[in-house]
C-alpha cells in the first residue's frame, strides 16, 4: 500500500461535501432498515443511549441542518440548559433531539430520517458567505475530548463534521447491534483519510499510520516517527473517545 504524505491526502471539500453526506445518510439509512425490533433499544458506545436514542439524535440534527429556524431553537436551548450538563452546550442540545423524538417508532424514525436527509444536505450546502466563517464554540466539559479547539469554523461544522457523524454513528449501531453496515463504497476511506489529515495536522509530529480494513492507507508525516498499526473503523472510535488511546492516539479528532 503506497504511503500518502500529509499534503496527499484527499480531504472532503464544499465541491463534494453533498455527494459524501448523501452517500453516508444512505449507508445509515440501509442498516437501521435491516434491523430488528429488539436491536433498537440496544445500549450503544454514547453513554445513555440506545440505538434509537441515537436515531433521534440523527434526526434532530438533519432538522437542524435543514432549518435555520430549528436550528436557532436548537442552540437556545442548548445554551440555556448548557448548566445541566457540565456546562456544554452541545450536550444539552443533543439531549433536546433525543427527547424531541422519543415518541416514534423505529419505523417512524426511519420515515422521518430518509424524509429529512435532502432537506439536510440541502440547508448544509447552501451555508455561504460570512456564516461559513462564524466561529462555533466547542465548550469544555461533558462529553468533550481535552484537546480539541475551543471553536471550529461553521462551514467545517456543514461540509465534514456533519458527515462524519452520520458515517461513526453508523458505526456505533454496528458495534451495538453486530448488524454489519454495507462498506462496499470507498464511502470510509474518504471519511477516514479526511479525519487522519486533521489528526496529523493537529499534533504536527512525525508518525507512520498503517490502517487495515475497509478504509484503509498508510500516512507519513515527518521521519523517523513510530509506527501505528490498527484497523481504520477501531482508529476512528480511538481519536473519536469510544475507545481508550494512548500516545498520539490521546489527540482528538472531532466526529
Amino acid at each position: 500500500m503506497t504511503a500518502l504524505p500529509t499534503q496527499d491526502i484527499q480531504r472532503i471539500t464544499r465541491d463534494d461535501a453533498a455527494e459524501v453526506a448523501s452517500r453516508a445518510y444512505s449507508q445509515l439509512l440501509d442498516l437501521l432498515e435491516r434491523l430488528d425490533v429488539d436491536s433498537w433499544s440496544t445500549p450503544t458506545d454514547c453513554d445513555g443511549w440506545d440505538v434509537a436514542d441515537m436515531a433521534g439524535h440523527l434526526i434532530g440534527a438533519a432538522k437542524g441542518n435543514a432549518s435555520r429556524r430549528e436550528m436557532m431553537r436548537q442552540g437556545v436551548h442548548g445554551k440555556r440548559r448548557a448548566k445541566a450538563f457540565d456546562g456544554n452546550a452541545l450536550d444539552a442540545l443533543n439531549d433536546l433531539q433525543v427527547r424531541d423524538h422519543t415518541h416514534l417508532s423505529p419505523a417512524e424514525r426511519i420515515v422521518a430520517l430518509r424524509e429529512v436527509a435532502p432537506r439536510a444536505i440541502r440547508g448544509r450546502v447552501r451555508t455561504g458567505g460570512l456564516l461559513r466563517r462564524l466561529p462555533v464554540p466547542l465548550d469544555p466539559g461533558g462529553s468533550s475530548m481535552d484537546g480539541l479547539p475551543s471553536s471550529v469554523p461553521m462551514g467545517f461544522l456543514m461540509d465534514v463534521v456533519y458527515t462524519r457523524d452520520v458515517w461513526l454513528h453508523t458505526v456505533d449501531i454496528e458495534q451495538a447491534t453486530g448488524v454489519a453496515a454495507d462498506r462496499s463504497g470507498d464511502l470510509g476511506r474518504i471519511v477516514v483519510h479526511d479525519a487522519v489529515a486533521e489528526w496529523l495536522g493537529r499534533h504536527g509530529r512525525a508518525v507512520r499510520l498503517e490502517l487495515t480494513g475497509p478504509g484503509g492507507g498508510t500516512f507519513v508525516q515527518g521521519t523517523d516517527g513510530p509506527g501505528i498499526e490498527m484497523d481504520a473503523i477501531a482508529w476512528a472510535r480511538t481519536v473519536s473517545g469510544r475507545l481508550p488511546g494512548q500516545g498520539l492516539l490521546a489527540v482528538p479528532v472531532l466526529f
